[in-house]
């Protein structure tokens, strides 16, 4: 008995620690294409549970009901009530891995299973119009304090490029990105080139007018090679709480393997910087995508607003410490019930 309460006392002092110091948190909006891959809710995972950030929004810019209703269950189960935002018009279209034959379907799933948040089952047409929380948030936000990770597609993106004055902002939408965004973090393409599936997934010509168009803020770019061969999810699975949605959500997807980590790296990066973790590939030029959306790095030493990262450590370092997280985030879950304990 001595032991386990020595126990309860140590894990709820680990937890208390982790949700401290809240004004270093970073005001964070994730837009993603939480639908295809099981990584994108790893990410959601980490920006909800983490004291590194605020997170002001979640847009989603792939248009299923069932991915926007799986974002709201999602941060609801970690204590997040943050607004949702949803590229249009919905469907109800389901994930089928047409490519390998091997990949499952959870956001129906999870939305399902664990309704709940801004947004409950049944009431995905109540999520808000992506390019409006974007003004929204960003007008309310202080001047150049923003950061936008985008890990997915960029219609929202491009929509908030477009955007001319309203109700939130008389500014468009170049100028209040310039007023409000700190920086703009992506995961997309391959470095020092290639051709990468967020590039040129949805519609490539939207990619490359967000990225060669994109003026006022710094851009990092996370790219395919950062994270294709560092693998997570499988401590989440087989540690993880019984009943939280990320950990069904990697089972629900592959089953019992690991996953490719490239968007709980990204968010990683965009919540806490080069920490560890991180280093920049390149000191100058810019990234310019073509209209297929394979893209190139330009090397010039004239332009010096955009990086992109390299691993500074090991492919297996980096999965084990993104393990690490992601099970420390699904066990934070557990505070008010170690508590509760303790206080008996």
């Amino acid at each position: 008995m001595i032991h386990r309460l020595v126990f309860l006392l140590a894990f709820a002092g680990i937890i208390q620690a982790h949700a401290a110091s809240p004004t270093t948190a970073k005001r964070l909006i994730i837009d993603t294409d939480l639908f295809s891959d099981v990584d994108d809710a790893g990410a959601l995972l980490l920006a909800a549970t983490s004291s590194s950030a605020d997170l002001l929004a979640v847009n989603i810019n792939f248009p299923s009901t069932y991915s926007a209703l799986a974002a709201s269950a999602i941060l609801a189960h970690y204590g997040s009530n943050t607004p949702i935002g949803i590229r249009r018009p919905l469907t109800n279209v389901t994930f089928f891995d047409s490519w390998f034959f091997e990949l499952g379907e959870y956001t129906s799933k999870v939305a399902y299973h664990w309704s709940g948040g801004s947004l409950p089952w049944g009431h995905a047409e109540d999520a808000w119009d992506p390019v409006a929380l974007y003004r929204k948030i960003l007008s309310e936000a202080p001047d150049q304090s923003v950061t936008i990770t985008s890990i997915g597609f960029f219609d929202n993106l491009s929509g908030l490029l477009n955007s001319s004055s309203d109700i939130y902002s008389p500014l468009s939408g170049p100028d209040l990105i310039a007023a409000k965004v700190s920086e703009l973090v992506i995961m997309g393409g391959e470095y020092p080139s290639g051709y990468e599936y967020n590039f040129w997934g949805s519609n490539p010509s939207i990619t490359a007018h967000v990225v060669n168009t994109w003026k006022g803020s710094p851009i990092t770019f996370s790219g395919f090679e950062i994270g294709q061969n560092v693998t997570s999810g499988l401590r989440l699975i087989n540690e993880g709480p019984r009943d939280d949605p990320v950990k069904a959500a990697y089972v629900y997807y592959g089953y019992t393997t690991a996953r490719p980590s490239f968007d709980p790296l990204t968010v990683l990066y965009a919540m806490e910087g080069l920490s560890d973790l991180f280093e920049f590939g390149v000191e100058y030029g810019y990234n310019h995508v073509e209209k297929n959306g394979s893209n190139k790095w330009v090397y010039d030493k004239g332009v010096t607003g955009q990086r992109f990262l390299r691993l500074k450590v090991s492919e297996h370092e980096a999965g084990a410490e993104v393990d690490r997280r992601l099970l420390q985030a699904a066990w934070s879950t557990q505070r008010d019930q170690v508590l509760t304990r303790q206080e008996v």
